[in-house]
């Protein structure tokens, strides 16, 4: 099993930033994709971004060039930073990580950006 915890959600203006955490634990090892993905109210959730272990990634067209995924091996963490930030960037955001056939998913956090 592997256990997701995110935070570094919020409040925040347009134009402003935030940066997510996703820690992960348990059985991470064989982890070979992690990713951030958003559920705005009454909507599906949707990808926002991916990581590979190799350290490539993969940006929905919405957020390229506004949000950046990254990962700290020896903290078992991935990142969302967050710049330039919409009111249609609110929503819940999720943590994703896949091994195989396995998908586990955090909690989620909140960020809300005002006009």
């Amino acid at each position: 099993q592997v256990q997701l915890v995110e935070s570094g959600g919020g409040l925040v203006q347009a134009g402003g930033s935030l940066r997510l955490s996703c820690a992960a634990s348990g059985t991470i090892f064989g982890i070979n994709l992690m990713g951030w993905y958003r559920q705005a109210p009454g909507k599906q959730r949707t990808l926002v971004a991916t990581i590979r272990t190799g350290g490539s990634t993969n940006y929905a067209d919405s957020v390229k060039g506004r949000f950046t995924i990254s990962r700290d091996n020896a903290k078992n963490t991935v990142y969302l930073q967050m710049n330039s930030l919409k009111p249609e960037d609110t929503a819940v955001y999720y943590c994703n990580a896949l091994r195989g056939a396995g998908s586990w998913w955090g909690q989620g956090t909140q960020v809300t950006v005002s006009s």
